[in-house]
């Protein structure tokens, strides 16, 4: 829990925040070490792809890296059926003979998978700063981009670690059309933040990893922000898992 505690010790003036927003990926949550290898042999095997897993994986990373990119770039989100017809087409695979029900199928598969070799949490002790933070009559809520898994996934994941009713809301770009560093995604939470009461901007705290999305747009927008140094360099600032 070391970066928490680094934050709570850096941020003496916690107490002048009303609200606090969280990103999600490597910032409360990371990828189950075995979840992206067995979704890339499903991806493989449920579009019959007659590629070594090696080159499926690697043009999924490559997507994955790429359309995550030009979100920040462009502030829009891209659909996770896009995404994946983006893979299969990479992958050779005619996208004319991929309904969408095909993608349907393959989606519940996947989310099946995510709930079995679910995210676990960056740090063991979160969820007691969520109690501690809620004890101190703070507000919070969750502002995160996605690509391959959607919202209401992610919302199941969170039930799962019993952390989703310290949040007022939760904003997923896949849901807003909008992804952060872009003003519409913070717009979104700061329309909800209205609705909670009497909060002005500079009461607002985002945190996050992410120094382009997390931080630079959170002051751009007129929130402070807090950029998390994260301790796992192996996997994207934005992991959509």
């Amino acid at each position: 829990m070391k970066c928490y505690k680094m934050m709570m010790q850096e941020l003496p003036e916690l107490y002048k925040y009303k609200h606090i927003s969280f990103d999600l990926w490597l910032t409360l949550i990371k990828s189950h070490p075995e979840f992206k290898p067995k979704r890339n042999l499903l991806f493989r095997d449920y579009f019959a792809i007659n590629k070594p897993i090696d080159a499926v994986s690697a043009v999924i990373r490559k997507f994955d890296v790429l359309t995550n990119s030009i979100n920040e770039k462009v502030c829009r989100n891209f659909n996770t059926y896009e995404i994946y017809y983006l893979i299969l087409d990479a992958l050779d695979v005619d996208i004319n003979t991929v309904t969408a029900t095909h993608l349907d199928g393959f989606y519940k598969a996947t989310e099946d998978l995510l709930m079995q070799y679910k995210p676990v949490l960056l740090y063991p002790e979160i969820p007691e700063l969520f109690r501690q933070l809620h004890s101190e009559g703070k507000t919070m809520n969750i502002l995160s981009n996605t690509a391959f898994i959607k919202g209401s996934s992610l919302k199941k994941v969170l039930t799962s670690h019993g952390l989703e009713e310290y949040f007022a809301f939760q904003g997923y770009s896949d849901e807003t059309g909008y992804s952060k560093p872009g003003t519409e995604m913070y717009q979104y939470a700061w329309d909800n933040i209205l609705k909670i009461g009497d909060i002005q901007k500079h009461e607002v705290l985002h945190v996050g990893d992410n120094a382009l999305s997390d931080q630079q747009g959170a002051l751009q927008f007129g929130f402070d922000a807090y950029l998390l140094t994260n301790p796992i360099n192996n996997e994207p600032k934005l992991q959509p898992a």
